[in-house]
């Protein structure tokens, strides 16, 4: 049945501002491909918005409209973008310096992206200890500092003519830490703010500015963030949509296609062991334990929640699941991932499967970014608020609603994202269950 009342869609009007915390290689390979892209010098590959189809109604009915042309996105055109980094490069020179896109390229966006120039940034070396840089807020408390943001943002708004902003995180992994008192209500949140409270990470403060200002945000790290009780109570009360956390890139988007195959044929899984090498600036800060505990647990999770090793014992109570990242600097953002995957089936015999993932790791994510931007936005004018799950489909460790576990599955996680899409538009939703056979 349709459904009976479809959302109000504000219309995209206007420019949309993109402020992104870190400016490194996967911000910068977002902002100079969207610059290619309008420029006709490339092509959107790997984004949904851009290029991906839903289906509507039956399939007899032959509706498959590009996603763009369904819901009514932000045009490419109407995205300016800014955000802060402790190195005070401009957007081109930090592409240079990341070696993801080729210089030959990048010339040809030169002019828009050495006019982005990050504002200087909240940090703290506690939480990402292999890196420092001279561009950063130093006076006053956490409190002051989420202030300062504060201002960062309405300025770029005021500057730049923007209508709506999304705030999505592009920086480093912080050390791995779990939520405390300071972090379950938005009064303990604040008192922490203002008394320098250590378990208070600088992405939170920067996900505390965002909500403060209206602004969507999502979390493209493992970082704790906004996944806390008081952002989260934070976003429902000023209707913000948030998400998160870590981009499901590489070899963890490997294994949400292929466990799935796995279970859905019942075969068992004895051991799954997987290693990375990267040499970006992101292998670096995971080279502190600290920083790899936090990416470990993302990528741990994903074979639990698929697997349920609860309802499988025979197949998958055994597992052995092991995850290593190391830093090698000459693979630079060409990070290899490699799976060792040991199976079983009719009547126990062990099998094996190998992938050897040689994949450019800001290459995949900068669609994601893109897509998040624009699907965030649309959700605001939509006036959804709080924790958007539906698009999971894009995180490692997707926040949920309290009490819920998150669904890995990419599969069920696509068919959750467009079928909210088609809700949004008042269509039937899609269960792919065909009883034209009873007619």
């Amino acid at each position: 049945m349709p459904v009976n009342s479809p959302v109000n869609i504000a219309p995209a009007q206007g420019k949309l501002g993109v402020l992104i915390p870190g400016l490194g290689a996967v911000a910068t390979t977002f902002i100079a491909g969207v610059e290619a892209i309008k420029r006709g010098l490339g092509r959107p590959i790997g984004s949904l918005t851009q290029l991906a189809t839903i289906r509507l109604g039956k399939r007899t009915e032959g509706r498959t409209p590009l996603i763009r042309d369904f819901v009514p996105l932000a045009n490419l055109e109407d995205l300016v973008f800014g955000g802060w980094d402790i190195y005070p490069d401009t957007a081109y020179e930090s592409a240079l310096h990341a070696k993801v896109l080729e210089p030959a390229l990048l010339e040809q966006v030169k002019e828009p992206l050495q006019a982005i120039k990050p504002m200087p940034a909240v940090f703290e070396q506690e939480y990402v200890r292999r890196l420092n840089g001279p561009n950063v807020k130093t006076q006053g408390s956490k409190m002051d500092k989420a202030q300062a943001l504060i201002a960062d943002i309405e300025n770029f708004r005021k500057t730049h003519n923007c209508d709506r902003l999304v705030m999505i995180w592009c920086g480093s992994t912080e050390v791995y830490h779990t939520p405390t008192s300071v972090h379950q209500t938005l009064a303990n949140f604040e008192a922490g703010l203002a008394k320098n409270d250590p378990d208070i990470a600088p992405s939170q403060i920067y996900a505390y500015a965002a909500l403060m200002t209206g602004t969507p945000f999502a979390n493209g790290a493992p970082n704790l963030t906004s996944d806390i009780p008081a952002l989260i109570d934070l976003a429902r009360e000023r209707q913000i949509p948030i998400c998160g956390k870590d981009f499901k890139t590489g070899q963890t988007f490997m294994k949400t296609l292929v466990a799935p195959g796995l279970k859905a044929r019942m075969l068992g899984l004895s051991g799954w062991f997987s290693t990375n090498i990267l040499g970006n600036r992101d292998g670096e800060v995971l080279e502190d334990p600290g920083s790899f505990k936090s990416k470990e647990e993302t990528k741990l999770s994903v074979l639990e929640q698929i697997l349920q090793p609860h309802l499988y014992p025979e197949l998958y109570k055994d597992l052995y699941h092991a995850v290593r990242i190391n830093y090698y600097p000459p693979r630079g953002d060409a990070k290899e991932g490699w799976d060792n995957i040991d199976i079983f089936g009719w009547l126990g015999y062990p099998m094996q499967i190998k992938i050897d993932f040689l994949c450019r790791d800001s290459i995949l994510a900068a669609p994601l970014v893109l897509d998040l931007v624009l699907f965030l936005d649309l959700a605001q004018r939509a006036g959804m608020k709080g924790i958007q799950e539906w698009l999971s489909f894009y995180f490692k460790a997707p926040m949920t609603a309290p009490g819920l576990y998150p669904e890995h599955d990419i599969f069920i996680q696509l068919m959750k994202l467009k079928n909210t899409l088609r809700w949004m538009r008042g269509e039937d939703l899609i269960t792919h269950l065909g009883l034209e056979y009873y007619d």
